[in-house]
């Protein structure tokens, strides 16, 4: 029941100056159905790992599957059976919506009233605009656009790179309703971002920086994991706070995070010990509570290791 398998897989680039591990022996696997997520900054080896996956770039290590067809030997059988939204727009932006939909159904000998069903919750809130170019679109439009051209073959499996990026909240919110549809319809979908919010929204994860694997698994395991104790931390001097922060022993580790600091605790360390660590550094109007980790927190924790 794996629709992907990914066995130490890596990609170096070479310049004149130096090589670039890019991805670095990444290893994991993905149910059938499942919508599982690449979670990571920018740099961190998503598109590359995804370009591989989709049989656009050579792999220098390692191998993978994807429906049992190896990304080198089979790539020809695979490019026709998987869907992939690259990070960028791609679509032909002097064709109209229309045109583009109808010119990609084409390529893979199908047509757009073939599987209409299949993208009919999403093209209908972009048909208004069939007859208008697909450079002229906004970015939650583009974004549609190029879902249901990756979609109107029915792939098997379905690849999305930062799908999200640049777009608006309202936006964002309505892509990932969508792709929970699409997943109720038995396709499955790796999608990369780097908002590690939208990890919640995943039945699994994997944690990528710098070309390799931090931790997977789904993002309810990956917070329990989180053994230390956070607090969030406010005053006056918020640059000062953290650079305070940062020299306390009893503080292993600490980051901005919105209008608060967290401040990952070492043990036998009390929050009343950090409060009057931060009074006797002159702080004022200091706001100090226990907070929950997320999926954020885990992702700093793991970097440091």
């Amino acid at each position: 029941m794996t629709a992907v398998a990914v066995h130490n897989l890596s990609k170096l680039y070479t310049t004149k100056k130096e090589t670039l591990r890019a991805v670095q022996e990444v290893s994991f696997d993905v149910a059938r159905g499942e919508l599982f997520g690449i979670i990571g900054p920018d740099g961190a080896g998503k598109t590359s790992l995804f370009r591989m996956l989709t049989t656009l770039l050579l792999p220098d290590g390692g191998s993978a599957m994807v429906d049992a067809s190896d990304i080198i030997k089979d790539y020809k059988i695979i490019r026709q059976k998987v869907g992939y939204m690259p990070g960028r727009f791609s679509l032909y932006q002097d064709l109209t919506v229309e045109e583009n939909l109808n010119f990609f159904a084409t390529i893979f000998n199908t047509t757009v009233q073939e599987n209409y069903n299949l993208i009919k919750d999403i093209y209908v809130q972009i048909e208004p605009f069939k007859n208008r170019r697909a450079g002229k679109l906004s970015g939650g439009m583009k974004q549609k656009l190029a879902l249901c051209c990756a979609l109107i073959h029915r792939p098997v499996v379905l690849f999305l790179d930062e799908p999200t990026t640049g777009v608006d909240a309202v936006s964002r919110k309505e892509f990932w309703d969508m792709l929970q549809r699409l997943k109720q319809q038995g396709i499955t979908i790796l999608v990369s971002t780097p908002y590690m919010d939208e990890a919640a929204l995943c039945d699994r994860v994997a944690l990528l920086q710098s070309g390799k694997i931090l931790s997977t698994g789904t993002p309810a395991n990956i917070i329990n994991s989180f053994a230390n104790t956070i607090l969030a931390v406010k005053s006056e001097k918020m640059f000062k706070l953290l650079h305070d922060l940062e020299e306390w022993q009893g503080v292993e580790d600490s980051y901005s995070f919105g209008e608060y600091h967290h401040a990952v605790m070492k043990k036998y360390f009390s929050e009343e010990q950090l409060q009057k660590y931060l009074e006797g550094k002159g702080h004022k109007d200091l706001h100090i509570h226990l907070t929950q980790p997320n999926i954020e927190d885990c992702f700093m924790q793991l970097m440091q290791n």
